[in-house]
Parts: C-alpha cells; sequence; structure tokens
C-alpha cells in the first residue's frame, strides 16, 4: 500500500482510474457541479475549486445563493436557508455522484454535504471505492440515504 503526505493509508492499486487526466478530472467534476446547481438553483456558483487524492473528492463552491435566499439571509432567516440547501444536496445525491464517478471512473461509496452562510461556501465531499476504510462486508448506502449490509 502506498502512503499519502499526511501519513494514511491511501486506495489499494486495483482501483479504477479515469481515462481523463487529473486537470481534466478536477475541472469536469468543478465545473459539472455549477452546471447542475445552476440548473436546479436558476444561478451557480461563482467560484469553485475540486480536490481530488487517493479515495477522496472535495469540491468546496463559493456564492450562488438566489434573490430569495438572499432576502431569508438578509431578514435573519439564515437557519432555514442552510436547512433547505442541506435538504436540496440530500435529493441531489444521485446526480452529483453520477458526476464524480463519471470523471473519475470510479463508485462513490459516500457523499456528505456542508453549507455556510459567511462566507457563503459550500462543500460537498465524495468517498471513492474501493477504500480501505470500508470493511469488504460493508456496502455503501443506496442513493436514498438507507445503508445496506451484504449477508
Amino acid at each position: 500500500m502506498a502512503w499519502c503526505e499526511w501519513g494514511s493509508v491511501v486506495s489499494p492499486p486495483d482501483a479504477r482510474e479515469s481515462p481523463l487526466g487529473r486537470g481534466e478530472v478536477l475541472t469536469a467534476i468543478s465545473d459539472g457541479m455549477v452546471a447542475l446547481l445552476k440548473e436546479f438553483y436558476g444561478r451557480g456558483p461563482t467560484r469553485t475549486k475540486t480536490y481530488f487524492q487517493d479515495d477522496l473528492v472535495v469540491c468546496v463552491l463559493r456564492g450562488g445563493f438566489s434573490r430569495v435566499e438572499q432576502t431569508l439571509l438578509d431578514g435573519g432567516r439564515g437557519e432555514a436557508v442552510i436547512q433547505q440547501r442541506m435538504e436540496f444536496q440530500e435529493l441531489m445525491r444521485r446526480r452529483f455522484s453520477d458526476l464524480v464517478e463519471r470523471a473519475t471512473g470510479r463508485h462513490v461509496v459516500g457523499f456528505m454535504s456542508g453549507n455556510q452562510q459567511d462566507p457563503d461556501l459550500m462543500c460537498e465531499v465524495f468517498i471513492l471505492g474501493p477504500t480501505d476504510l470500508l470493511d469488504d462486508h460493508v456496502t455503501p448506502a443506496d442513493p436514498a440515504g438507507r445503508s445496506s449490509r451484504a449477508s
């Protein structure tokens, strides 16, 4: 097994790799996330940056609050905006995961999402398989968020 710069174990060497180059993978994920958010929010983030190391993909996005969301934020209803975004991102789980799978050539076995208001940042985190983070008998959660285990 190989070691990453932080001294932790990285994905097994049999992990499928994307036919795209590293820069193309990062661009495909960043551009794809912006396009999906623009399509469904009506407005996309103004900045994005994607990181891909071993079995981890992190996409950080900045900006893109809709006019309704900004009005709620200005009116002191920031918690409502964050809750609505979390619900939306959970509904988008399959679309986000499909995008990352196409770009990386690997299966998404975990997805987590976070938001904050000031500065306005969104973070989408994907764990790719195979990974030694999961035991062989554990299977990932399905797109609806229910976990499952192999018998």
